[in-house]
């Protein structure tokens, strides 16, 4: 019985997140596919030939406005790569998708605080400022070249096909123009719902790993691990074991923001909460997704250059906010048990599964369930999902483009 009921706790526990962040998640990835639905994969491509300071930022804003899925981020930036981008923009890139995107900064003030997301945006920032500074200094470019070299092996990782899919809009006009038409609205509902199927499996995984350890892991464990009874060892510690336990948790996406939540409770230092959540990157399945995509060498500088990056970011986050005032003082954040209420967030979430339900309908209509068939597998063994006017009637068709390319033995 005993196991029961705690098993019974961390579902409840689980449930009541997943609740209190719905609509929230619903949100922030609309608001995601407007954005992708306006801006063109091929265009990127071109922009991102170099590394110089005007690229990074570009980059980090095309990042900003890409996919929120880890595996995915991962497998466009390599995409980029070996399509002509430099491989420090491509790395900004991915950073940017998944720690600068709309539906992080959503959930992060929904569970947390408007202070963390804050916090998440600033120091994703620097964290890109001193990764582009490392690579300068540490990637050589006959380690660029061997990397070069085995990504164009085209070895599968996951989520190469989502990644190799460009569901922006195609048909002519301005932007509101094509925004308001029937083809934006089509386009919409694909990027939304290819979104939600890359990353469902991380929110829920998040959702119960959080469940469980905030049900299970009693607050004295986390006290002793943080060093909540001495201020300063806790805010140099905080960044440097966050992103250890985010590698342990295998957690990535936005399913790591509940986990960041029990451990602000716990007494992790602020730092320690951006870290932890910058570190989905540095999973153990992506590393090896890296050391398939760019080889062992670059994995492992990769991981360095990331790690370090991490903490000093964290650090960053850490002192500045503090000194500005703007740490919370109250441990707060939504990860305990809350029962159904009439309130705010009934309402917010009727309204938006309403709104996903709209979408999910015109996703299915307008011909996209094949396209969830094609999310994994080799980079090249998937056509690209392209929303273009049909000739007669102006219906989204999903079209192959390019042939099956041979692999090279790199």
């Amino acid at each position: 019985m005993r196991v029961l009921d705690a098993l019974g706790h961390a579902l409840e526990v689980a449930g009541s997140m997943t609740w209190q962040i719905t609509w929230s998640l619903i949100l922030g990835f609309a608001l995601s596919a407007i954005i992708q639905a306006v801006v063109r994969r091929e265009a990127i491509t071109r922009r991102l030939g170099n590394d110089r300071p005007a690229t990074l930022a570009l980059a980090s804003g095309l990042g900003a406005a890409s996919s929120s899925c880890s595996y995915a981020a991962v497998a466009l930036a390599r995409s980029l790569f070996r399509k002509g981008a430099g491989f420090t923009a491509s790395m900004v890139f991915e950073i940017a998708s998944t720690n600068l995107v709309i539906e992080l900064g959503i959930i992060l003030a929904l569970l947390l605080s408007w202070q963390f997301t804050l916090a998440e945006y600033v120091g994703g920032i620097v964290m890109i400022a001193l990764l582009a500074l490392a690579f300068r200094i540490f990637v050589s470019e006959n380690l660029v070249a061997a990397a070069r070299q085995q990504a164009e092996r085209g070895i599968a990782g996951s989520m190469e096909g989502h990644a190799a899919m460009d569901m922006s809009i195609h048909s002519g006009g301005g932007f509101w123009r094509r925004l308001l038409s029937r083809d934006g609205y089509t386009a919409i509902s694909h990027i939304f719902v290819m979104e939600w199927a890359a990353v469902i499996r991380d929110v829920i995984v998040g959702l119960l790993v959080a469940g469980a350890i905030g049900a299970w892991v009693p607050d004295s464990f986390w006290r002793h691990l943080f060093l909540t009874g001495h201020p300063l060892a806790a805010a140099l510690w905080g960044p440097v074991i966050g992103p250890v336990i985010s590698v342990l948790s295998f957690v990535c996406s936005i399913g790591n923001v509940p986990l960041a939540g029990v451990l602000w409770n716990g007494g992790i230092s602020f730092g320690g909460v951006t870290a932890f959540i910058f570190a989905d990157l540095i999973i153990i399945p992506i590393l090896i997704i890296y050391r398939k995509y760019y080889g062992t060498r670059m994995m492992l500088t990769l991981l360095g250059i990331f790690y370090a990056t991490m903490v000093i970011a964290g650090y960053v986050v850490e002192f500045l906010f503090r000194g500005l005032g703007l740490v919370p003082s109250e441990r707060t954040a939504r990860v305990g048990v809350t029962g159904l209420e009439w309130n705010y967030t009934t309402i917010l979430n009727i309204v938006f599964l309403l709104v996903a339900a709209a979408l999910l309908v015109c996703f299915y209509r307008s011909g996209g369930r094949p396209m969830l068939k094609m999310m994994g597998g080799g980079p090249d063994e998937h056509a690209h999902a392209d929303h273009a006017d049909h000739a007669d009637h102006g219906d989204h068709e999903i079209r192959a483009h390019g042939a099956r390319q041979h692999e090279t033995s790199g």
